[in-house]
């Protein structure tokens, strides 16, 4: 998996939720502590449940927008042509996506079709919206 700023996030969400568990194990030991215990414990549980909500979103970001350029050759001479493909990973396998040519679509709307095209080829159609992104 590549990094991204959602992965992080939720790699640093984790390491918290760890952290505040530590102190929970800790604190169950001391009779007067106990009530502090519980509400770390339930910062942990949200913590974990925020990290675990944002897997997808990680799934989503992980993927990789690129231009290819395919030269033509002809009698008249040659031509480049350049386009927008995107990769990713579904198991095993690359997944390699044709999106568009360069001179119809810019490099934003690449990434934004890249997108969608993995939410439906992963399953998670209802998570490529707009406000998921924000």
């Amino acid at each position: 998996m590549h990094k991204t700023d959602a992965g992080e996030r939720r790699k640093g969400l984790k390491k918290e939720a760890l952290e505040l568990e530590k102190e929970v194990k800790a604190l169950q030991n001391i009779q007067q502590m106990r009530p502090a215990a519980r509400t770390r414990q339930a910062e942990a549980d949200r913590l974990k449940a925020e990290a675990e909500a944002l897997k997808d979103k990680v799934r989503l970001e992980d993927l990789h927008v690129w231009e290819m350029e395919k030269e033509k050759r002809t009698k008249k001479g040659s031509k480049t042509y350049t386009y927008w493909m995107a990769s990713w990973r579904e198991g095993d396998k690359v997944q390699n996506v044709h999106l568009g040519s360069s001179r119809k679509i810019d490099a934003e709307a690449a990434r934004e079709k890249a997108r969608k095209l993995k939410a439906e080829a992963l399953g998670l159609s209802g998570l490529c919206g707009e406000a998921f992104y924000i």
